[in-house]
């Protein structure tokens, strides 16, 4: 054997296993961190993206493929459940082997994935691919919180979290309109293959713009019995939701179901709290702001993307095309965008982050009673859907920056990882919530019940920023 055959193995490991620097040029630029924060945004983009313009292929997918609401919105919880799964641990081993190498990985997967879940031949291929690409999504946004707080400079961090939350509202915003027209243009296909080229242009900048990770853990300190009873309990807890809401298996499951989520949760927070290595540290969880931050994150995420399923649902049973409802959803995007992108600057600089996350949701709590009392007409709901966008932009942010303060700068893939996973898990209750209002009161009434359903948590956020819940 040759010395260069000899060679070419380690070399070839230390390509796919070593972060390579950024040029020197780009290292040193005054502009450093915000390349990297705008790269950042091509996985907040695309994750955001993919989330708003799936919603949209409920209609036609339930059609293909002759099933119920219930079966159709696997496409989306099996991708969220997956990500539930894995975005701690993933954080973890972010925190010792590269945020960089990982979110790059996470990049790669998450195309070849997009791609598969375009040619899929079936509802059921379809949910497996939909699990291959939650993995790469896991790795992009177990990341994607810490890259962006490593990179920014001292006192920019609310702002750089704020352009990463500009990042996902756009992704939001043109998901319906781009999912609306792809749907009824070239079909539901096309939703997931128009992730592959914005793919292919995020690996290439996140090469040459992404910083190398200067402080790691020294172990991954993963706990894979953990990892076990957290995908139980919440996959569980949704599949009891989901058999509720009409999926169509006995009646006795929801109860069977039900106890699992329950005894397996129990399980989970009993081991994290004697494990050596917990896979999230409940003493974390019990600091001033982290517990707090992370459910008020949860009810947010919930808020936020539990109307991207109604409105859908909602407007198809009166008529509406799939174009007509994209451009209604667009608004909740929309104000979303604005929202994150100026309100660092119109807001007073006095605010605490703990006064602005109560100013959001205040006004998360106005829409929603707003949407609750309006016509559910398109010509209508633009104008509560930018209302509680413009809120969840104030909210998030501020929410987000919070948490992240509060973790130890060595953890922050973990923290991160925490964040992005309320942000999954949020997201999976506002859809299998809103699924089983419409399942349990069809018709208006559903909408309604629904959306005072989404008010509901948008109190509990509030709850937790009122005085003496959280220090500002």
């Amino acid at each position: 054997m040759s010395d260069r055959s000899q060679l070419a193995g380690p070399r070839l490991r230390a390509l796919l296993t070593t972060e390579r620097p950024r040029p020197e040029l780009i290292r040193e630029h005054p502009a450093a961190w915000r390349l990297a924060v705008a790269t950042v945004c091509f996985g907040a983009f695309m994750g955001q993206l993919d989330a708003s313009i799936v919603t949209l292929t409920y209609p036609s997918l339930r059609t293909e493929f002759h099933t119920s609401l219930a079966g159709v919105e696997w496409v989306s919880l099996a991708y969220l459940l997956t990500l539930v799964a894995f975005l701690v641990p993933v954080g973890r081993l972010s925190d010792v082997h590269g945020r960089k190498l990982m979110y790059l990985y996470g990049f790669a997967i998450f195309t070849a994935a997009s791609a598969a879940c375009g040619l899929a031949p079936g509802l059921a291929a379809l949910v497996g691919f939909r699990i291959v690409q939650a993995v790469g999504a896991a790795l992009m946004q177990a990341n994607s919180v810490a890259l962006v707080t490593t990179s920014a400079p001292p006192g920019r961090m609310r702002a750089a979290l704020g352009i990463q939350a500009a990042g996902q509202a756009i992704g939001l915003a043109l998901g319906p309109t781009i999912g609306g027209a792809l749907v009824a243009t070239l079909g539901w296909r096309w939703v997931f293959l128009v992730n592959v080229p914005i793919g292919i242009v995020a690996l290439v900048s996140g090469h040459y713009l992404l910083p190398r990770t200067r402080q790691c853990a020294s172990t991954a300190r993963i706990d894979p019995t953990g990892v076990l009873l957290l995908a139980t309990a919440t996959t569980s807890a949704l599949l009891a939701l989901s058999v509720a809401s009409g999926l169509g298996l006995p009646g006795w499951t929801v109860a069977a179901l039900a106890g699992l989520a329950v005894s397996s949760g129990w399980a989970f927070v009993r081991r994290q709290a004697r494990h050596p290595n917990p896979l999230i540290d409940l003493r974390l969880l019990r600091t001033g702001r982290i517990g707090p931050g992370l459910l008020a994150g949860l009810c947010g995420y919930l808020v936020l993307f539990g109307p991207l399923v109604l409105v859908p649902v909602e407007l198809a049973g009166h008529g509406g095309t799939p174009l007509a409802t994209g451009l209604v959803l667009t608004a909740l995007p929309v104000g979303f965008a604005l929202a994150a992108t100026t309100a660092d600057r119109l807001l007073p600089p006095t605010w605490s982050d703990v006064r602005r996350s109560r100013t959001g949701a205040i006004g998360c709590l106005a829409a929603l009673v707003l949407l609750a009392l309006l016509p559910q007409q398109a010509a209508v709901l633009p104008y509560p859907l930018a209302l509680l966008g413009l809120a969840l932009g104030v909210f998030i942010p501020a929410n987000n920056a919070l948490v992240m303060k509060a973790v130890p700068a060595t953890s922050a893939g973990t923290g991160g990882g925490m964040v992005n996973m309320t942000r999954g898990l949020g997201t999976a209750v506002g859809v299998a919530a809103v699924t089983l209002a419409f399942h349990l009161a069809p018709g208006g009434a559903g909408a309604r019940t629904a959306t005072l359903t989404l008010a509901a948590f948008a109190a509990l956020a509030l709850a937790t920023t009122l005085p003496g819940r959280r220090p500002s």
